[in-house]
């Protein structure tokens, strides 16, 4: 699933579209399909968390999440995608330039007032990217989680929006932290400090997107993510992993830790 990092810099890629009309385009999924966006000039992209904002001059927003499955892909002028990928696009959008956006396998399509926003994003969290972001103020909110663990915690974008799983696992080996610690045994600021950093960099930094490790080689860009039974690259333990259920009828998603660096602390 994408992370904030990653809509962050689909988002940078995207401006480049930033003030064209749409000559000929339309939204084909969610309850919007069959709205023609002829006429609309696109004055920017922002995101908030994994979601992403496609703003027009008519005070509208195309609110959109990519989940597992969803991509964008822009063609130059004279070129056109594959029939099959074409197929499956949810949103289409030729431009006046002749270039065409294509929002692709989209599960969360929606149209709304651009001052709607917060209708559709006001459960989440504070954006980890966002200027201005208040480490204290996300602190209180990941005190007063209810979640049983601080990988939970941390994965519930209604606590701080942007972390997915793969950021989830580095950062709680960055930190010392078991999985399966308790929100209580946690400190809040520091930890939420790193994600930021961390998030940030892989956001902005071209040759560092979502490396941990600072490493380039085969299987040394994570320190725990993807490393089950392989040793540790700080101390050589055995890496260990578990599947969990995180959400009801969601696909289980992957703990990895090292025991030696994150041990479970004593209940």
């Amino acid at each position: 699933m994408p992370e904030g990092d990653s809509v962050f810099r689909l988002a940078v890629r995207l401006r480049q579209v930033d003030g064209a009309v749409v000559h000929q385009g339309e939204i084909r999924g969610g309850r919007a399909a069959g709205l023609r966006l002829d006429g609309r000039r696109v004055v920017g992209h922002a995101t908030h968390g994994k979601h992403l904002l496609t703003r027009f001059d008519d005070g509208s927003t195309l609110h959109t999440h990519m989940r597992m499955q969803g991509s964008w892909t822009i063609t130059g002028a004279g070129r056109r995608l594959p029939a099959s990928a074409a197929r499956g696009a949810r949103v289409r959008m030729g431009l006046d330039d002749g270039r065409t956006v294509w929002g692709l396998d989209l599960p969360v399509v929606e149209h709304l007032r651009t001052a709607d926003e917060p209708l559709v994003l006001g459960h989440l969290g504070p954006d980890l990217l966002h200027d201005g972001f208040d480490v204290h103020a996300a602190a209180d909110r990941l005190r007063a989680s209810t979640a049983p663990t601080i990988r939970e915690a941390l994965l519930d974008q209604r606590v701080v929006a942007g972390l997915g799983n793969l950021w989830v696992n580095e950062l709680c080996f960055l930190r010392g932290l078991h999985p399966a610690t308790p929100v209580s045994a946690a400190d809040g600021e520091p930890l939420l400090a790193l994600a930021r950093r961390m998030l940030w960099h892989s956001a902005t930094t071209p040759d560092a997107y979502q490396t941990t490790t600072g490493r380039r080689g085969k299987g040394q860009r994570h320190w725990v993510v993807g490393r089950a039974g392989r040793p540790c690259l700080r101390c050589a333990t055995a890496v260990q992993a578990a599947d969990h259920v995180d959400v009801a009828g969601s696909p289980p998603r992957r703990a990895w830790w090292c025991p030696r660096c994150q041990p479970l602390p004593a209940c």
